[in-house]
């Protein structure tokens, strides 16, 4: 079976305690690009060609406190790395599904705990 193979970071998602606060530091501190906010907390920004999500406490999810950050990786096709992962061992806690379609572009979303418990999308 072939690899994976990611072709680059497309997203990263930051737990953060205050939206407001992070979106401060985020566009004034730092100079980031303001992209968009979504619900149910969510502030997006660009980040040299990576989409930065900064996840307030309403979109920590089941993990809570507990949340830490998750990389989305770019793959040519969803289902087969989805299939190689899921025949590698990792635990699949949800199956590929689209969660939003940005101009011509889809975002599909897949989540797995590796060996070590790390979230992997």
């Amino acid at each position: 079976m072939s690899a994976v193979s990611p072709s680059r970071i497309k997203q990263i998602a930051v737990p953060v305690n205050s939206i407001a606060d992070a979106r401060n530091f985020y566009a004034d501190v730092l100079g980031l690009k303001f992209l968009f906010d979504a619900p149910p907390s969510l502030a997006f920004f660009e980040c040299g060609g990576v989409r930065l999500m900064l996840a307030g406490p309403e979109a920590h999810g089941p993990d809570g406190a507990n949340q830490h950050p998750v990389l989305y990786y770019d793959v040519a096709d969803i289902h087969a790395a989805h299939s190689r992962l899921e025949a590698a061992g990792a635990r699949v806690i949800e199956k590929p599904h689209v969660i939003a379609r940005m101009t011509a572009e889809r975002s599909g979303y897949r989540r797995f705990r590796t060996g070590r418990g790390m979230l992997f999308s």
